[in-house]
């Protein structure tokens, strides 16, 4: 154990990267809590990990988050050591598998056409062209693939498989989405391919990740005193003049006022650098939510990544919003009719059944069916789901405009008719609440790269810095995920301050005999 008396640690965004690195820090560390200082601009921590509102005003998650028991492999050995809000006496992890086992994973209805019917997915549909160029793309090393699409690889009858709609709405992938990480995802989740019409890997939290997830850890964090600086804006970090990578000042915004920090010699700085979510805007049942551009999170790391070399390349991430936006809607209901309704059609209980995808639909439309209560603060006769359209500037299929410019009851009046529920639709709509989310970063991470856009998590010669979340390297890893964020974390805390336990390797399923079989079995039904 090091003596830490003069060493600070600074987290850039208060997100689950830098939640989980201030947690390695304690934990494997021994560093003292209230030496580490996490600036979030937001007045609540969590990043992307949301869920907020109430039964009044509606409740807003603005995304849908799957967690996976056999790939997110340092993400559970996290949560091994966070105790649980309800009983301390269990982990984190052992009360999410507890609830999981009891509320088991198995879609009975993945894909909907246009009539309203359930599509038979036994079949994923390929032909001989989609198997071989999903074997040769397996098998084709990454540094091949530098800002290569999906679609310069797969002909057109790859996007109309039951494959793609349910790989696509799964992962949230489009076919100008890069190549590189279409791959790394085939490859990572290779033991889901034979399941992937039912969704049965999909491991659920009792409740939204944010309750689930981030209210723990925040009080493992707090009870060690760590320092959170809510509303606060990292705008700029000034270097070393060397060729060696070395923060020296950092500077930020509190409420309006310029402040400045000079770094000791042994202080750190982890930094977020970009946010699927950041830009993004709500509307209501009355209004269409709006299109934002750049935030600090970009900014910051656009100023930076111009100071020094093998910082990255952001602009390959957040200069395309037309590629990378989707929007997102919660829709909060005061009687049970359509949860009644879509258990009936589905043939699922509410939290069992993961996406409904709407293959037909215009604006490539999903929604689930969580557990219920969703929200810690939900009143029993209050049911909330959550839904998404991958195709947000399309018209709808029923409501003929764009679901960029729709309100929350013209998503709910396209929703309804392609459910046929038609007769119930004058009821449902008026007992509901449906809140649209437009994000115009959230599948940014995919945006078609080259190796090197992507900084190290501690770039060489750093020798205090280090990149955390989504859009930093993690050689074959997946972004997207909890997993991804958590491991840079660990990965940037232990290489920092040299610690020589292991991180949680990465599982090899494709060198898995059983399961390489069972994926070649699922490629010709």
């Amino acid at each position: 154990m090091r003596d830490y008396k003069n060493t600070h640690a600074y987290f850039v965004g208060g997100g689950i990267a830098s939640l989980a690195g201030a947690c390695y820090l304690i934990r494997d560390c021994g560093f003292p809590g209230d030496h580490i200082h996490i600036f979030e601009e937001l007045n609540v921590l969590g990043g992307s990990n949301d869920g907020t509102g109430n039964p009044e005003t509606g409740y807003v998650i603005r995304g849908g988050r799957m967690l996976n028991d056999e790939t997110y492999e340092n993400t559970w050995e996290l949560l091994l050591s966070i105790p649980s809000i309800d009983n301390p006496e269990k982990s984190v992890r052992e009360e999410i598998i507890e609830f999981d086992s009891q509320h088991p994973t198995h879609s009975n209805a993945r894909l909907v056409n246009n009539n309203g019917e359930v599509v038979d997915v036994s079949s994923i549909d390929f032909d001989n062209e989609d198997r071989i160029a999903l074997a040769k793309l397996i098998v084709t090393p990454e540094e091949k693939l530098n800002m290569l699409k999906i679609s310069d690889w797969f002909k057109p009858h790859f996007f109309e498989t039951n494959f793609w709609y349910m790989w696509a709405t799964t992962f949230a992938f489009q076919p100008w989405h890069s190549l590189a990480e279409l791959r790394r995802y085939v490859i990572r989740f290779m033991h889901e391919f034979p399941r992937i019409h039912t969704l049965e890997g999909v491991t659920r939290t009792p409740y939204n990740q944010y309750d689930s997830l981030i209210l723990p850890i925040k009080k493992f964090l707090e009870n060690h005193n760590v320092d959170f600086k809510l509303k606060c804006v990292v705008t700029d970090l000034d270097f070393k003049d060397s060729e060696k990578i070395t923060v020296t000042r950092i500077y930020y915004k509190e409420q309006g006022m310029e402040k400045t920090i000079e770094l000791n010699e042994s202080d750190v700085v982890f930094v977020t650098n970009g946010s699927m979510t950041e830009g993004y805007s709500l509307g209501s049942m009355t209004k269409p939510p709006v299109l934002n551009d750049k935030g600090a999170s970009w900014k910051l790391w656009d100023k930076i990544s111009k100071k020094k070399q093998g910082l990255g390349n952001p602009t390959v991430f957040d200069d395309n919003i037309q590629g990378s936006k989707w929007e997102s809607f919660t829709v909060t209901c005061h009687n049970s009719k359509f949860f009644d309704l879509m258990e009936k059609f589905s043939r699922n209980k509410a939290g069992t059944g993961a996406l409904v995808t709407f293959k037909d639909s215009n604006w490539f439309m999903s929604i689930v069916l969580a557990h219920q209560p969703h929200f810690r603060n939900q009143p029993d006769n209050v049911k909330v789901f959550w839904g998404y359209g991958l195709y947000p500037d399309n018209p709808g299929n029923y409501v003929k405009k764009k679901m960029s410019e729709c309100t929350g009851e013209e998503i709910l009046i396209e929703l309804l008719h392609h459910l046929k529920f038609e007769k119930e639709m004058e009821d449902i709509i008026k007992s509901a609440n449906c809140i649209p989310c437009m994000m115009p970063f959230i599948t940014a991470q995919f945006m078609p790269r080259s190796i090197g856009d992507r900084p190290q998590v501690v770039p060489e010669g750093s020798t205090n810095l280090a990149f955390i979340g989504q859009f930093c390297e993690i050689p074959d890893d997946v972004v997207f995920t909890e997993e991804y964020s958590v491991r840079s974390a660990r990965i940037a805390v232990y290489k920092l301050f040299g610690i020589t336990r292991p991180v949680e390797p990465i599982n090899q399923y494709q060198y898995d005999i059983r399961t390489l079989f069972k994926s070649f079995v699922t490629m010709f039904k």
